[in-house]
C-alpha cells in the first residue's frame, strides 16, 4: 500500500479525532466530577480547551456522525436514525487536499465498509449489533473469530438469571484484550508504531463504549462499586409530566432489550448503582487507552505537530428521568464533552462556555487544512474561540432531531431549540412538548409546557424553530444529493 511521506514545505498540523459513543458530559474529572478516574482526558482538560456547551445535532448515533462528518443539520443530510444509508464526508476533502486519513474504530457509516474519504479503514462497530447488518464481520469480530472466541452479545445475555433486572450491565468474562475498547484502543497504538511517519495525518479512533452492554473488565467494574454515585431522583411527578412520546419510549424499552438493556420501569438504588459503575468503568477504560495512544504519538514523533480532538457522538440517561439510553432531548444525551488540544498552537488551558454544536468542529478542521468552506454548510468554524486574541460569542440557539425509528415510536419527529436559559421540544404534529428554565431547573425535571407563566417563552422558541427550518431550506437549496 502506498503512503506518503510529509512534504518538507507542508506545515500542516496532524489530526488526531478520538470519539467515544453514548459518553455523557459529566464523566470526565478535570470537568468538575471527581468521582470518575480519567487522568488522561484529565490532562488533555489541563492542558487544551474546554467547550462546556457543545450540543450534539441528533439522539443517535448516525444522525449525529453524519451530521458532525458533513456540516449540516440531520433533516439536511436526510438520515435522520439509524442505518440511514451515508457514504460521503468532508473527509473527502482533506484526502484531496493531501491528508493521509486513517479511521481505526466505530464510525458508524452505512454501508459500514464505506470509504468515506479514508485511505485506511480498520473498522469495529457496535458490540451488540442488530439493526445495520447483523451478520456482517468487522475487525473485531474476525480477531475474535480467529482466537476461537464467541463476543458477548444480546442471545448469551438472555441466559442469564438476571437479564431483566440488570440494566444492560455485565461483567466482560473474555480476556481483557479482547474487549472492543481495548482492542481499538491497541489497534490504535499499533498502528501509530508499526506506520512509518506520515503526513499530514487525519487519524479518526472510534471508541465503541461506553455504549451499552455496560461490559467492563472486573477490575474496572469492581472499582465503581465500592463509590458512593451521584444519581438523579426520578419522582412520580417527573414521570406524570413527560409527554406521550416519551411516556410510550419508557415502556418500548422496557418490553424490548435494544442493545442489551432492558428498561426496569421503577429500579432499586442497587440496580441503578450498579449500572453506572460499570458504565464509569467503561469510561475508565478508555481513558487507559487515551493515555497509551498519547504515549504513542508522542514516541513516533506525531505529537508535537499534532492537534486532538476528543469528543463522543451523544450521551446516555442511565436511568435519569425514568428513561434508558439516548432519544430524548435531555442535556444527558445532547451536551457531550468537547476538548481540542494543542498547547503549542492554541495557548493556554481554557474553557469556552458559548454555545456550540458539535458539527462545528468539520468547518474547524478544515479551516486548519487549508481548504476553503462550502457556501451553504450550516456548520459554523470554531476558529475564533481558540484565538485567544479574538472574541467569540457562538450560538444564540443549538438545535438537535430524531426522527421516528425502531424505538422513538410514539412520534414521527422529535426536535430541540435551547438557548443558553431555555429548553423547547417539539413533538411533530403533537400538542404536548417540553419546556425547561435550565437556570432554575438544571436537572430538567419540572415540564413548563402548560406553565402560562412560561407562555411567551414558549412561544418565542417555537417561533425560533419555525425560522430555524425555513432560513436552513433557503440556505441548503442547493445541497447536492451527491454528498449523501
Amino acid at each position: 500500500m502506498f503512503v506518503q511521506t510529509r512534504r518538507e514545505d507542508d506545515r500542516r498540523p496532524n489530526i488526531i479525532f478520538i470519539i467515544t459513543d453514548q459518553q455523557r458530559y459529566d464523566t470526565i474529572a478535570a470537568l468538575g466530577y471527581p468521582h470518575v478516574a480519567t487522568p488522561n482526558l484529565d490532562r488533555l482538560v489541563r492542558e487544551g480547551i474546554t467547550f462546556e456547551q457543545c450540543h450534539v445535532t441528533a439522539a443517535s448515533c448516525a444522525a449525529a456522525r453524519a451530521s458532525l462528518f458533513k456540516g449540516y443539520y440531520p433533516h439536511t443530510t436526510g438520515i435522520l436514525k439509524n442505518a440511514d444509508t451515508w457514504r460521503r464526508s468532508w473527509i473527502e476533502l482533506l484526502n484531496d487536499s493531501g491528508y493521509y486519513c486513517t479511521n481505526i474504530g466505530k464510525m458508524h457509516t452505512w454501508p459500514y465498509q464505506t470509504e468515506l474519504g479514508f485511505h485506511e479503514r480498520y473498522v469495529v462497530e457496535n458490540k451488540d449489533r442488530y439493526l445495520e447488518g447483523r451478520y456482517y464481520f468487522d475487525e473485531w469480530d474476525r480477531a475474535l473469530r480467529f482466537r476461537g472466541l464467541v463476543k458477548q452479545q444480546r442471545e448469551s445475555y438472555r441466559q442469564r438469571e438476571d437479564y431483566r433486572s440488570a440494566l444492560g450491565a455485565f461483567e466482560w468474562d473474555l480476556p481483557e484484550e479482547t474487549h472492543p475498547d481495548n482492542f481499538v484502543g491497541d489497534m490504535a497504538t499499533w498502528w501509530i508504531n508499526s506506520k512509518p511517519k506520515i503526513g499530514p495525518l487525519f487519524l479518526q479512533i472510534g471508541f465503541p463504549g461506553p455504549h451499552p452492554p455496560y461490559d467492563p473488565v472486573p477490575r474496572y467494574a469492581e472499582l465503581y462499586m465500592q463509590k458512593e454515585l451521584d444519581l438523579q431522583p426520578v419522582t412520580n411527578d417527573e414521570l406524570d409530566g413527560l409527554p406521550p412520546a416519551l411516556q410510550e419510549l419508557r415502556q418500548h424499552n422496557h418490553d424490548i432489550d435494544h442493545d442489551s438493556v432492558v428498561m426496569d420501569l421503577n429500579p432499586t438504588q442497587a440496580q441503578r448503582h450498579r449500572q453506572r459503575a460499570y458504565y464509569l468503568g467503561n469510561v475508565t477504560m478508555i481513558d487507559e487507552k487515551v493515555g497509551e495512544i498519547l504515549d504513542a504519538l508522542e514516541r513516533n514523533g506525531y505529537l508535537e505537530d499534532s492537534i486532538i480532538i476528543f469528543t463522543s457522538d451523544h450521551g446516555d440517561c442511565l436511568s435519569d428521568h425514568g428513561q434508558s439510553q439516548k432519544w430524548t432531548m435531555y442535556d444527558l444525551i445532547t451536551r457531550v464533552p468537547m476538548i481540542i488540544w494543542a498547547p503549542a498552537r492554541f495557548g493556554e488551558s481554557r474553557t469556552v462556555d458559548s454555545l456550540v454544536q458539535q458539527m462545528d468542529l468539520g468547518p474547524t478542521i478544515l479551516d486548519w487544512a487549508g481548504i476553503p468552506l462550502p457556501d451553504d454548510w450550516e456548520a459554523s468554524t470554531l476558529s475564533p474561540a481558540l484565538d485567544p486574541a479574538e472574541s467569540f460569542a457562538g450560538r444564540d440557539f443549538v438545535y438537535c432531531e430524531q426522527g421516528r425509528d425502531a424505538v422513538l415510536t410514539g412520534c414521527e419527529f422529535m426536535t430541540m431549540v435551547r438557548d443558553k436559559r431555555y429548553k423547547l421540544v417539539h413533538f411533530l404534529d403533537e400538542p404536548d412538548g417540553q419546556l425547561f428554565d435550565l437556570v432554575a431547573d438544571p436537572d430538567e425535571t419540572v415540564n413548563r409546557w402548560e406553565d402560562p407563566s412560561a407562555a411567551d417563552e414558549k412561544q418565542r422558541l417555537l417561533s425560533e424553530l419555525r425560522e430555524w427550518r425555513i432560513r436552513s431550506g433557503v440556505r441548503t437549496k442547493d445541497w447536492c444529493s451527491q454528498w449523501r
